[in-house]
């Protein structure tokens, strides 16, 4: 079996730390050799059902130890893990269902009921048992003893994660196994991650963010220790009792943690056993470094900048984070960065140009969609004003992308804009199309709509609708509406009735979300 491989990794930590706690969730734990036992298990039930290499697998599901297990037999085998954000509403689900195909799809009995509403013609299997004619993990665990034996190729396609594209459809991403193991070595490298540490598991495992906690934990024979984000007060619970000493957030996390201001939160000295704090997902502000300093003293604050095509380009070491809070660091270990003008010449300093992100870490390219991957994989080639490309035996690929930023003096990057119009909110990305199109779709009294993202310092950007129509609608009916369609952190925060939209000259049919935007900041 290849080295570069998620599988490996368990079997090695098995090997050595059998007994060790592997995973916590509230009461329950379980160390490293239950853990591969269940694995097993399940990757055994898995392959039993005979479905051909690469076939996709779906996990659909709340938090919990089982969904750990689940993520982790479905790549003891040769099928493909995809994550399925349980903020998704059925038709999403039934969307990337058929996108990738998938054949089989892990739940739990909260979510049986979504799937049962998108007719799903494929394998079901929950972690409780619920019916008869669907299989569990309960049952799996009782029934399924024989020895799991697996050959796992690291170049083999190992998760496809899905986010929103410009298209305004779900685009998903394709990452290998080897990517898997390369992003686990450089996060443990450059955090200094220890066998001790007690990682959280905050995150939901959907993007390469979150998913990569479960791995470095295993790379590192850490602990794990889950958590869903519910109230401050438990969350802050979660650190003290669960003696957490690296914390993974998004901003939004921070933002929801400090919103009650500083008198709930416990002293500081029940979190001097946390050393590490990483954010990834969106821009981190003065205050929510200030926030976290004031409270986690001890700990080091890591600023990350990760792409959707490639595993992560940048971070800001700690000793900078309070000098130059805005910035989004320098190259990570293995990665070159260049900024680039149209005209592809590298730009000088403080001058804006586009992120171009070339070495490690680089996924193998979007699923089905030959137009994004030419857009965003590129030729080394357009690097040839920068660098010397002289003996180049074979073309390279680089990622172009779409982020506009500039260097300072010292190197350091700073993030612009997008190339698209994509909303970024809550660490997720919301296409403003896809908010548009569940509109035109389903609420007919509105003749045009415009979706668009203003700066809002707590969640990064705040989703504004903007819609004209014959009377006002009252915007409780128009969310009511939505969340019939739309994952919650797609919502439009405000919703503004006009009587018309200005438009666009050079097209009358198109909305002029620029004429928009400046209306709205300056009132």
């Amino acid at each position: 079996m290849s080295i570069n491989c998620i599988r490996a990794l368990l079997e090695s930590a098995v090997e050595t730390h059998s007994d060790k706690t592997a995973l916590v969730f509230n009461e329950k734990s379980i160390s490293y050799g239950e853990l591969y036992a269940r694995v097993n298990q399940v990757a055994f039930y898995l392959k039993e059902l005979d479905l051909p290499k690469n076939t996709r697998i779906g996990i659909y599901s709340n938090k919990g130890i089982e969904q750990v297990v689940a993520v982790l037999a479905i790549l003891s085998t040769d099928y493909i893990l995809v994550p399925l954000t349980k903020m998704l509403k059925p038709e999403q689900v039934e969307y990337i269902i058929n996108d990738c195909d998938i054949k089989c799809i892990i739940t739990d009995k909260l979510k049986l009921e979504s799937i049962e509403e998108i007719n799903f013609d494929g394998h079901i299997l929950s972690y409780e048992t619920t019916a008869k004619e669907i299989a569990s993990f309960e049952e799996i665990y009782k029934y399924y003893n024989k020895p799991y034996v697996c050959d796992i190729n690291g170049h083999d396609n190992a998760i496809i994660t899905y986010s929103f594209g410009m298209t305004g459809t779900p685009k998903g991403i394709v990452i290998s196994h080897r990517n898997l193991i390369d992003s686990a070595r450089v996060v443990s490298q450059y955090l200094n991650l220890e066998e001790d540490d007690v990682i959280s598991g905050l995150l939901i495992f959907n993007l390469d963010y979150g998913l990569n906690q479960i791995f470095c934990s295993l790379y590192k024979r850490a602990t794990l220790a889950l958590h869903r984000f519910i109230l401050p007060d438990d969350f802050f619970n979660h650190l003290i009792n669960d003696k957490v000493t690296v914390l993974p957030l998004m901003p939004v996390n921070i933002s929801q943690m400090f919103e009650d201001g500083m008198q709930r939160i416990p002293s500081p000295e029940l979190f001097d056993h946390l050393k590490t704090i990483t954010s990834s997902g969106g821009n981190v502000t003065a205050k929510m470094i200030k926030d976290c300093k004031n409270t986690f003293r001890n700990a080091d604050f890591y600023s990350m900048h990760g792409l959707t095509e490639a595993f992560r380009s940048t971070y800001l070491d700690p000793s900078q984070v309070q000098i130059r809070p805005d910035s989004i660091g320098k190259a990570i270990p293995d990665v070159e960065l260049y900024v680039i003008n149209d005209e592809g010449k590298e730009c000088g300093v403080r001058e804006v140009g586009e992120l171009i992100h070339r070495g490690g870490y680089i996924y193998r390219g979007f699923w089905n969609a030959p137009e994004q991957n030419a857009l965003r994989f590129k030729s080394v080639d357009i690097l040839k004003d920068v660098i010397n490309l002289e003996g180049q035996l074979t073309d390279e690929i680089v990622v172009a992308t779409g982020d506009y930023v500039y260097k300072d003096e010292e190197g350091y990057l700073y993030f612009v804009s997008r190339h698209d119009n994509m909303i970024k909110t809550r660490g997720f990305r919301v296409s403003p199309y896809e908010v548009e199109s569940v509109v035109a779709k389903n609420i007919p009294q509105i003749d045009q709509c415009a979706v668009f993202g203003l700066e809002n310092e707590q969640i990064e950007e705040e989703i504004v609708m903007v819609y004209s129509a014959p009377s006002e609608i009252s915007g409780e009916e128009i969310i009511f509406e939505l969340k019939k369609h739309l994952a919650s952190y797609m919502i439009p925060g405000r919703i503004i009735y006009k009587r018309s939209l200005p438009l666009v000259q050079s097209d009358k049919n198109q909305v002029n979300k620029d004429a928009l935007k400046r209306e709205l900041t300056a009132s």
